[in-house]
């Protein structure tokens, strides 16, 4: 751990999910390693480049290697199963974050946060310019009361859990990270946006992501369908929304 990193109290991993990112993953891992954590689990999602041949290196690493892609979600949820720390923090491969921006990650939870969540908010436009994507995110924290978080989600790296966390909503939730970010805020866990790191120009481009109407979109949005349709078992058809007037219903989203 380099000198000016914080201590923390509790033990700590992270989990990375990588897919043919062998240009960045190794920067990455050399960020990582400057953490004060344990272990580095590395789920290896359908790589036909050299990733493994780079990760290998690290003495920290767990390496699950899957030779099909299974998706990101379904990356994470199956290297928590691996890991045995207090604190999970969750990266993806394909951005080189420096680890005095993920410290604040592993130090929220380790204070108490139980889902520490990216705030994305200065890269999010006004209403009328968000995409479908921003806009459930935002509703589906409108729903449970959590105005606050914005368009903010386990959707987006890095994010941080507890291990009280990760019991109470399962790691199977994990697949679709809008439910179990729903699950969180409804068991009464502590939910909090806690540093802003720019994922969003950074991310990488792919063809699955590229253009309005995209397999990623759909698969997002399926995701916060699924989280609300959890809200409703819970609280019931109205989602705890009051009855509003189209007027003050436009007043509110003209805040946002």
């Amino acid at each position: 751990m380099n000198e000016g990193l914080s201590v923390l109290t509790h033990s700590a991993s992270v989990v990375i999910s990588v897919c043919n990112e062998d240009k960045t993953i190794g920067l990455l891992l050399q960020e990582l390693e400057k953490l004060p954590i344990s272990q580095i689990v590395i789920v290896l999602n359908g790589c036909t480049d050299q990733s493994f041949q780079v990760v290998r290196k690290s003495s920290k690493a767990i390496i699950i290697h899957y030779p099909d892609r299974i998706g990101h979600d379904v990356g994470r949820a199956a290297g928590t199963k691996l890991t045995n720390t207090d604190i999970v923090l969750y990266v993806d491969g394909d951005i080189v974050i420096n680890a005095r921006e993920l410290m604040p990650f592993l130090i929220a939870v380790d204070q108490g946060v139980d889902v520490a969540l990216n705030d994305i908010s200065a890269w999010v436009p006004p209403f009328y310019r968000q995409d479908s994507v921003t806009r459930c995110k935002i509703f589906l924290n409108r729903v449970l009361n959590r105005d606050d978080l914005k368009a903010n989600s386990l959707t987006a790296v890095p994010h941080a859990l507890s291990r009280r966390a990760i019991q109470m909503v399962g790691v199977t939730s994990l697949i679709v990270p809008p439910k179990a970010q729903a699950l969180a805020i409804m068991k009464g866990l502590k939910v909090a946006c806690v540093h802003r790191v720019d994922v969003v120009n950074h991310n990488r481009v792919r063809a699955r992501n590229i253009g309005l109407d995209n397999e990623v979109t759909h698969l997002i949005m399926g995701d916060h369908m699924e989280a609300l349709s959890a809200v409703m078992e819970m609280t019931g058809v109205r989602l705890q929304l009051p009855n509003e007037s189209r007027s003050q219903l436009a007043m509110r989203r003209n805040l946002i």
